[in-house]
């Protein structure tokens, strides 16, 4: 078993910004703190991203505290350029993350220690930064006859890039800024598509201020704290109708319906009657925090969240949860990084003798 003082779970934006800030406060690497990640290599959830989704459409991407990305080329690939972009920020900080590594659990251990089982051993630590965000977890809804459909149904999360439906016909399900983007992306190559969510999307006109942003971000907060599962802060917000999405309601790009009733073999269809005829339902219905390793702690109130005071989980305050509900974004994943960091304290061996007796 592995002694440490602080474990941290996930080196996505919120993991390495706790990470960095560790090591600020005199936490040295290997010795008072371990950065776990499952992932096969640096980037966090941004590795995985499709192709098509390029740096320059990337929206809010906030650099990491101590080090800007500049000069990146909007034409590539984000998942290169950010996963590029992490990993010089990893050497450069000498942050020694462990990968892969799959945590299994998180347990209650001796001596008010908590214990993290893993692929690669068991560590007993004072405190645990949790930053595993959402990638992991996406919600797939289950309507009734989606069994029987014959084509091919796909999430976000695997999303290959427009090229790959060409030809097809489409049923694009989800409000959020993936669904639009993918329908975007789809029309040139699909032979048709057809949009479909449960509300009617909010774009939002006008810029996006900070007290705007501020007012967003304390309405997830509210949430979280009533013990809530967290909503998206894009779902607070709304969808920027930028250029891009007013050319896609202009052309019927965006032309969304209400959200169909049934999946049949061949498509959707209404209970009105309606029906669409599909070869591939793509699921832009988002993802949900990856919390399962915690589950032996019992964090969970009866209202479905982990109720927050700050970021500490309020029923166990050795746990830290950075990166979830209102600190979902990547700048809000960085402050709260710092703020776990802070609350967690210098590390032992560092802290001031107590004056004698």
């Amino acid at each position: 078993m592995n002694d440490i003082e602080v474990v941290v779970i996930g080196a996505g934006q919120a993991g390495l910004s706790a990470a960095y800030h560790l090591r600020r406060t005199g936490h040295e690497p290997g010795r008072d703190f371990v950065v776990l990640d499952h992932s096969p290599g640096p980037g966090g959830a941004w590795q995985f991203r499709w192709p098509s989704l390029t740096y320059g459409k990337v929206h809010g991407m906030h650099a990491l505290p101590g080090m800007e990305l500049t000069g990146a080329d909007p034409g590539r690939p984000s998942s290169e350029v950010i996963s590029a972009y992490f990993d010089r920020y990893e050497r450069a900080f000498d942050l020694r993350v462990r990968r892969p590594v799959d945590v299994r659990a998180v347990r209650e251990g001796p001596a008010g220690r908590l214990l993290v089982e893993t692929s690669r051993g068991v560590w007993a630590t004072r405190a645990l930064v949790n930053a595993t965000g959402t990638w992991d977890r996406p919600f797939w809804p289950r309507y009734p006859g989606w069994q029987t459909f014959r084509g091919r149904q796909l999430h976000t999360a695997q999303y290959p890039g427009p090229g790959a439906f060409a030809g097809q016909r489409v049923v694009v399900v989800g409000g959020g800024a993936s669904g639009t983007q993918h329908l975007l992306e789809l029309a040139p190559y699909a032979a048709a598509t057809t949009w479909a969510t449960r509300r009617p999307p909010v774009f939002r006109e006008g810029s996006f201020d900070e007290n705007a942003g501020r007012a967003a971000v304390a309405l997830v907060e509210e949430r979280v704290r009533q013990g809530l599962p967290p909503r998206s802060v894009v779902s607070v917000t709304g969808l920027p109708l930028d250029d891009a999405i007013r050319r896609g309601i202009a052309d019927g790009v965006l032309d969304r319906r209400p959200m169909f009733d049934r999946i049949t073999p061949d498509g959707v269809a209404w209970r009105d009657g309606r029906r669409v005829e599909a070869d591939t339902i793509l699921w832009a219905t988002g993802f949900r925090p990856a919390l399962g390793h915690l589950a032996p702690l019992r964090l969970r109130e009866p209202g479905g969240g982990i109720r927050m005071e700050g970021t500490r989980a309020a029923a166990d305050p050795r746990v830290h949860l950075v990166g979830y509900g209102p600190s979902a974004s990547t700048i809000g994943a960085n402050r709260a990084g710092r703020a776990a960091v802070r609350d967690i304290g210098r590390p032992a061996a560092a802290a001031p003798e107590p004056d004698a007796a």
